[in-house]
């Protein structure tokens, strides 16, 4: 349970006291301690809130300044009282510039007492008027109010400020100076209204101001409360009305008078409905909610996180041209941090699928958040947050993705993952045509694009067996070959694609010797892939051809692809990709049990250690180790 802590102070004989009694007692004030205890109110049933109420009384006196002191450092809001010409002087003279030498700061609620008595007051024309000043050159001053402790005038309306002032506090959102909305509450609700304005009309009907209020209060607006709420607006500023509809402007407008009128308390439920905290930034825990991964496991987009992105694509897809252009996506991500840097990081909009302008496709978009999905998915979380998903009862945050079945990190020989985004490691010497079969699965042409923005991290979708899927290539040169030693990034990898160059002799050697180097790879499905097969097909100087090393492997034989636009036979090579990643046995490296016959599976492992090496010796030499390897056969 939360509490306000109101500590009341002033000069001796201004009413302290007596505004106490006057609350907790319900007869008329007779006799009155000095100083009260502290008293505890509990929470008020009517108010909505769990909230309770703590009043300390305090002295003036200077033996007593010790504990004030220590008091006033425990206050959430001051409640600071005068009750006549003299008391009002020391407001200024001793009060609020004693506050803040003790480094206080938290709200001041300004009362003036024993209103009953005028004539204590002689000398100051207007109460309001004389308290002007006084909140213009001390900005902690919240609020001011008229009371009576003796008459009972205004005291239950003191405390309930004070008690707004901490729940409902008016400085982050108010410039009391320059009388109008502080840039950071603008932005909040500026990003409310985005949010709200489900047509993207950049208006917000009386239905949509319905639905808000719905949300915020958990009550539906009559059709004349909505009418009355732009009839408000429409009287102190016309240009924030459009066709009966408010537009942002007007949305701003309407809170700044609710906020002049000392009802900041609306714009707070608004804000709060939308997880926005007392300092206007949105509640870490709404940003970064808890989601339970454990290794072996992977995290995707649920169908309510794809639906969600469906309907945000067609919602800012405002030439309706199946792609989001630099325009449209600016305006996606206006209420954002901007573009999230993993997406800057994979050199988005290269990264996926593309139309003919060089726009993120309606399947480029849903791709890339899979891929981003798949590699960091707090920050999906984040911006699924900043992007409203919560904001149409689709459930929490949490609920737009889903965390997969663990897969287990030493054993992958099972007949089924069931994934639906799969990364691939594309390896092998450079040249071999890694970059061009990355552009290849994107409909792209590497030629096109300068070398800053070739990514070497590409997603699309495939489709297999009437279910689409999403497929991650990422392409490991030569000088990040170390990644394949570190087990973190195996156990994220789901398949190997081995690349060679089917028109260079000395091409295949390169991935052959990769599973010698790296045992590890031993345990990841592999799909081998002869490219180039347009060109003329060469002998490979290795001990063991392509298509034999794989068959003593236990592995199909190379696929021959080619991704020239002439003879571009990749396509069917994507789908076998992602069949190798969802059904893996038959991808992985057969290893025999002890009781079979090793001969083969040793042969060719040694080969694999020692290929570099019996290549350096010469030609001759590998020819009689294949020859001896074939007596072995017979």
């Amino acid at each position: 349970m939360k509490e306000v802590r109101v500590v009341i102070c002033g000069d001796q004989g201004v009413g302290k006291s007596s505004l106490i009694s006057a609350l907790i007692q319900e007869d008329n004030v007779t006799a009155i301690p000095k100083v009260f205890p502290i008293v505890s109110i509990p929470p008020d049933p009517k108010l909505n809130d769990d909230v309770s109420l703590v009043l300390v009384d305090t002295q003036s006196g200077s033996n007593e300044r010790d504990y004030l002191a220590s008091q006033l450092r425990k206050a959430n809001v001051l409640c600071l009282v005068y009750s006549d010409n003299y008391s009002y002087e020391r407001v200024s003279i001793f009060w609020l510039p004693y506050f803040r030498s003790l480094g206080i700061n938290v709200p001041i609620v300004l009362c003036a007492n024993k209103s009953e008595d005028l004539d204590n007051y002689q000398g100051l024309h207007s109460i309001e008027h004389e308290m002007v000043p006084l909140i213009n050159e001390f900005k902690e001053i919240e609020s001011c109010i008229l009371c009576s402790a003796l008459e009972k005038v205004n005291v239950n309306e003191l405390f309930y400020i004070c008690r707004s002032c901490v729940i409902y506090p008016i400085i982050p959102l108010w410039e009391t100076k320059e009388k109008k909305l502080k840039n950071v509450a603008v932005d909040a609700l500026s990003r409310i209204f985005f949010l709200s304005d489900k047509n993207n009309d950049d208006l917000l009907s009386t239905t949509e101001l319905t639905h808000l209020s719905e949300k915020c209060f958990g009550k539906q607006l009559s059709e004349e409360e909505a009418e009355d709420i732009v009839n408000t607006v429409q009287e102190v500023f016309p240009n924030g009305v459009v066709d009966g509809q408010l537009n942002r402007a007007g949305f701003l407008v309407y809170n700044q008078i609710q906020i002049e009128n000392g009802k900041q308390e609306s714009t707070w439920g608004i804000l709060r409905a939308f997880h926005y905290t007392d300092s206007l930034c949105l509640d870490d825990s709404y940003l970064s909610p808890k989601l339970e991964v454990a290794p072996g496991q992977s995290v995707e987009l649920s169908p309510k996180g794809y639906r969600f992105l469906v309907d945000l694509f067609y919602r800012f897809d405002r030439d309706n041209d199946g792609a989001l252009n630099d325009d449209e996506l600016s305006e996606l991500f206006r209420y954002t941090p901007g573009l999230p840097e993993t997406w800057i990081h994979s050199k988005f909009p290269n990264s996926t699928v593309l139309n003919e302008h060089g726009f993120a496709s309606y399947n480029g978009w849903i791709a890339q958040w899979s891929m981003i999905t798949l590699f960091d998915y707090k920050t999906t979380l984040a911006y699924l947050a900043y992007l409203g998903f919560d904001s149409e009862g689709r459930g929490h945050v949490t609920d737009a993705l889903k965390v997969t079945k663990k897969r287990s990190i030493q054993h992958r020989r099972v007949s089924k993952y069931d994934r639906n985004v799969f990364l691939c490691f594309v390896v092998g010497s450079a040249g071999c045509g890694k970059t061009s079969l990355l552009s290849s699965f994107i409909n792209k042409s590497p030629h096109r694009v300068s070398d800053d923005l070739i990514p070497n991290t590409v997603v699309n979708s495939v489709e297999f067996q009437s279910r689409q899927r999403y497929l991650v290539l990422s392409e490991i040169g030569e000088k990040d070959l170390d990644i394949l030693a570190k087990p973190k990034s195996l156990d994220a990898c789901d398949v190997l694609c081995l690349l060679y160059d089917s028109s260079n002799p000395n091409s295949f050697s390169f991935i052959a010797n990769l599973l010698g180097r790296y045992p590890a790879l031993q345990k990841i499905p592999c799909v081998f892939a002869a490219t180039k097969a347009d060109l003329d097909r060469q002998q490979q100087r290795y001990p063991v051809q392509p298509d034999e090393f794989t068959k003593q492997l236990g592995l199909p034989s190379p696929t021959h692809i080619s991704t020239s636009a002439i003879w571009n036979t990749s396509k069917d090579f994507f789908i076998q990709i992602a069949e190798s990643a969802q059904f893996p046995a038959s991808s992985i490296i057969q290893i025999p049990d002890e009781n079979s016959n090793k001969i083969n599976y040793q042969l060719v492992v040694a080969l694999t250690a020692f290929g570099a090496l019996l290549l350096s010796v010469g030609g001759s030499l590998a020819w009689k180790i294949v020859r001896h390897r074939n007596m072995f056969k017979r």
